[in-house]
């Protein structure tokens, strides 16, 4: 098994202090978002073996079957197919959608025909991959997911009591819920941008001045005023995360994160169809094509516990199965031998994994096959997430 090392990524709405605390580090003052655990090119984790780091994707590279395991390799492909992260929110991130697998395999194939640059900005499609991804919460964590239904829309909008929504709440009350969902979308995010931008002002002060149920939309409007997203979200379900606690987010689903700071893991891609709340591209009618207009409850899980102690959070694909253990201090150590690769997360405390110690926010690869046990170390309590594969 191996240490990794993690690049950061410092994106504007990070939190300043949340990946610092975690890792017991002082703050730098800058934002810190993401921390990358995988071998995603765009950020690969540097493993420690044979006291050489080498890059982890070009471990896996010069030996796929050997790293990965034969049925992962036969299933996915000669590629870690997960990304494991440490998000840490501290203003709202953009609000977005992910393609499936057949739009996105369509959308980078036409990309690609066109010459778009892999690394243009205004580029949609930078892989052949879907995204479905969860995010477990390790503080609590608010964000957006899924649609409400249009009458429970109607009535946030209603209440707010600005005339130039009221169009809005009348097609929602009018049409039937898939209707009535795309119509005031596509209303809102293709409104003329100076009539918008006053509308997102009245209902920003309306949110502040109302507060309960309105206030995470006020906050919303403080960082990005004027922005139609800021109406969108109104439309979504708002969510609050307990630690533990996760969402499961599957391909055109809209959602947006709030703040606080979780464990996300994700298929490895980075195709991400956006509407608002954000300075990168926006691109309103492929977003509004690979939305999916129907009303969900969010479905906030909890891990289902085994006979090993392992919690697992259940979500209905194969590129990623994440769970976590909670080691109490005189806990015996568990066997996570597994045929598939892993990717071990220490969040709380201190656990030994074979002949590393990891402390919080630390990581280690451990290859397919290899002989591994964890536990609290030197007999302290522990908090660990186990990312690997269904294969």
């Amino acid at each position: 098994m191996d240490r990794l090392s993690n690049t950061v990524r410092p994106y504007a709405w990070g939190s300043t202090t949340a990946i610092p605390e975690l890792l017991g580090i002082a703050p730098t003052g800058e934002p810190q978002a993401e921390m990358w655990m995988g071998a995603h090119p765009g950020a690969p984790s540097r493993a420690t073996r044979e006291a050489a780091e080498q890059s982890l994707s070009e471990l896996i590279a010069a030996d796929p079957a050997g790293e990965l395991g034969p049925a992962a390799v036969e299933k996915f492909g000669p590629r870690l197919p997960f990304l494991l992260k440490i998000l840490a929110a501290g203003a709202p991130l953009s609000l977005q959608v992910h393609p499936n697998l057949a739009q996105a395999k369509e959308g980078y194939a036409a990309e690609e025909s066109a010459g778009v640059p892999i690394d243009a900005p205004h580029r949609n499609y930078k892989d052949a991959n879907h995204k479905p991804e969860l995010i477990c919460a390790l503080t609590p964590f608010d964000g957006l997911c899924g649609f409400r239904t249009p009458l429970e829309a109607a009535d946030l909008l209603a209440g707010l009591d600005v005339d130039s929504l009221k169009p809005y709440v009348d097609l929602l009350h009018a049409h039937p819920e898939e209707a009535a969902l795309r119509e005031v979308l596509t209303a809102v995010l293709t409104a003329d941008p100076d009539e918008m931008a006053a509308t997102v002002a009245e209902a920003a002060a309306a949110a502040e001045r109302l507060g309960g149920a309105y206030t995470p939309y006020a906050s919303i409007a403080h960082h990005y005023p004027g922005d139609p997203g800021v109406i969108a979200a109104m439309l979504l379900n708002y969510v609050q995360l307990q630690p533990g606690e996760a969402l499961f987010l599957g391909a055109g689903v809209p959602h947006a994160y709030l703040n606080g700071l979780g464990v996300e893991i994700m298929a490895n891609s980075d195709n991400v169809l956006r509407c608002g709340l954000t300075p990168k591209h926006v691109d309103v009618p492929e977003l509004l094509r690979i939305v999916r207009f129907e009303a969900s409850d969010p479905g906030v899980l909890r891990p289902e516990s085994s006979p090993s102690d392992e919690e697992v959070y259940d979500t209905p694909i194969d590129e990623f199965r994440l769970s976590r253990y909670v080691l109490a201090p005189d806990a015996e150590p568990r066997d996570l031998t597994a045929p598939t690769p892993q990717i071990l997360l220490c969040t709380a405390g201190g656990v030994t994994v074979g002949d590393l110690t990891l402390t919080p926010g630390e990581s280690a690869f451990v290859p397919a096959g290899d002989k591994t046990e964890i536990s609290g170390t030197g007999g302290g309590a522990g908090t660990v997430f186990r990312a690997t594969v269904v294969a």
